[in-house]
């Protein structure tokens, strides 16, 4: 073989084999989380006020996290939804990012959020939640774990 020849197949190997590479890795990088949406741990001053039931889908692609989801049944509308970060599953944390919710007593749950690192790795260890407000419940109504699909 000549070597234009033979050069010229060595560049489409590298640039096939780039191309795959590159579509398994983008394939690979996209995980779906999701969480179901329970009322929030309350005392009986509360019980009147926190109703409700939900769920989130979340599928993280490089470093962008998009949300999408429902509620129902909640006593009064919703006010606010944010992503939280905490300690442990189960343990109320701090927020760092606002969600979209409808002004209602059942809607729907939405947003996109560009996570750091260390975010990351909280939420492949189930440390970031949902948590959801309403009228009468301004502390949280419902929350949820995003957790692996």
């Amino acid at each position: 073989m000549n070597s234009r020849v033979l050069t010229a197949l060595m560049l489409v190997t590298v640039v096939t084999g780039s191309a795959v590479l590159a579509a398994r890795q983008s394939t690979a990088a996209v995980r779906t989380f999701q969480a179901r949406l329970s009322i929030v741990p309350i005392d009986l001053g509360m019980a009147a006020n926190i109703a409700g039931t939900g769920g989130v889908t979340a599928t993280l692609k490089g470093r962008t996290l998009s949300l999408t989801g429902t509620f129902k049944g909640l006593k009064t509308p919703a006010t606010v939804a944010r992503l939280h970060r905490s300690p442990n599953r189960g343990m109320r944390g701090a927020s760092f990012a606002d969600l979209t919710a409808s002004a209602a007593t059942s809607g729907e749950i939405g947003g996109s959020v560009e996570l750091t690192d260390v975010q990351v790795e909280d939420l492949e260890k189930g440390r970031l939640y949902v948590q959801l407000h309403s009228e009468k419940a301004p502390d949280g109504n419902l929350w949820g774990w995003l957790l692996p699909k």
